[in-house]
């Protein structure tokens, strides 16, 4: 199936602005999570680390620059809520940023979003994680996200500034190569990712791990059916 990627021109709508609500009680190590974000009214700052009034609790495997703010698209979050057959309001996926008009699962790595005076480079997809799991209560829920690979986006901030619901989001540069954050979650073509890490120097190391870890799991499957 032939994807839409993100282009330089494009522009979509920034739906909600989320922060966290409260941090909850999770199962296992991790202990409390920060996952239940909400809308919130007016201007939000946003700086290095992410969004005023917002914050990460597992710092070992979330957050940090090349995770500052996470986005996830309004269409991708209607296609969830019609095969559930529930609501899944702004911030349900723990995003930051609910964005219509964009097909931020399929943005390529490295591609450059204005928002108000903010800018925002495109900069990993969303691994889902146990945590995840339980704040869905739906069955075999982190297999069937991953499955989809509507993965939504991270961002890393190069301009801090503010955000507000309602403000116009715009594609401002696209990288030439292409490489999707759909395409370094799914892994498909490792071969692939070996261009990204080549060609794109902004990538982070977590990406490069992910890469490592796609071609490793290719090498064995070959070795396998030899």
């Amino acid at each position: 199936m032939t994807r839409p990627v993100l282009r330089a021109g494009d522009t979509g709508l920034v739906e909600a602005v989320c922060v966290v609500h409260a941090d909850i009680e999770v199962r296992g190590r991790v202990g409390r999570s920060a996952i239940d974000k909400r809308p919130v009214d007016g201007r939000v700052a946003v700086g290095a680390l992410g969004l005023d009034g917002d914050h990460v609790c597992n710092t070992v495997h979330h957050g940090g620059v090349h995770q500052a703010v996470y986005a996830y698209a309004a269409e991708d979050a209607h296609r969830w809520a019609a095969e559930l057959d529930r609501e899944l309001p702004a911030g349900w996926f723990g995003e930051n940023l609910r964005v219509s008009g964009l097909p931020l699962s399929d943005a390529v790595l490295g591609a450059h979003l204005a928002i108000g005076d903010t800018l925002l480079e495109v900069s990993a997809p969303r691994v889902p994680c146990a945590t995840f799991q339980q704040w869905s209560g739906e069955k075999q829920w982190v297999k069937r996200f991953a499955l989809r690979s509507d993965t939504g986006t991270y961002f890393r901030v190069l301009t801090e500034g503010t955000i507000g619901a309602g403000d116009e989001v715009r594609v401002v540069r696209v990288p030439a190569h292409g490489i999707t954050v759909r395409d370094v979650f799914t892994g498909a073509d490792p071969a692939l990712l070996e261009r990204l890490r080549a060609e794109e120097p902004s990538i982070s190391d977590d990406i490069r791990m992910q890469i490592d870890r796609h071609t490793r799991k290719q090498t064995s499957a070959s070795e396998v059916q030899a």
